[in-house]
């Protein structure tokens, strides 16, 4: 089993269903019924969702009386935005190089064609 935050973030995220709940959750607090309303499938089903998101530490749940309201904690959320950003920088070199490289082959292709410019009928 996965035990490392990062690969616990990963895999709670790599679950459509998950990443909706935690879009619904940006808003504020919601009830599992509310999060669950969007779905087709039994609140079993999104309970266990809302247990992965848990123990990826993405979202906390509390119990207030009846109602047990589910929280979004974004913090897991910045250390996949920490890990991400070193392939950004890599990303944005290649790009500035394929960029670089389109500018050159545009420069060539705009340049004139070598050789003589006479037309027919022109003698000296």
């Amino acid at each position: 089993m996965l035990d490392d935050p990062l690969s616990l973030t990963f895999a709670a995220l790599a679950d459509p269903t998950r990443r909706a709940i935690l879009a619904q959750l940006r808003s504020g607090e919601h009830s599992v019924t509310e999060l669950a309303g969007p779905f087709a499938m039994t609140l079993p089903a999104v309970t266990k969702h809302l247990k992965v998101l848990e123990r990826a530490g993405l979202i906390t749940r509390s119990r207030e009386a009846q109602w047990r309201p589910c929280k979004l904690d974004a913090a897991p959320l910045r250390q996949v935005a920490d890990w991400t950003a070193g392939y950004r920088q890599f990303w944005e070199g290649n790009l500035d190089r394929l960029d670089e490289y389109l500018t050159r082959l545009q420069a060539r292709a705009e340049e004139p064609a070598e050789g003589p410019t006479e037309s027919k009928g022109d003698t000296p």
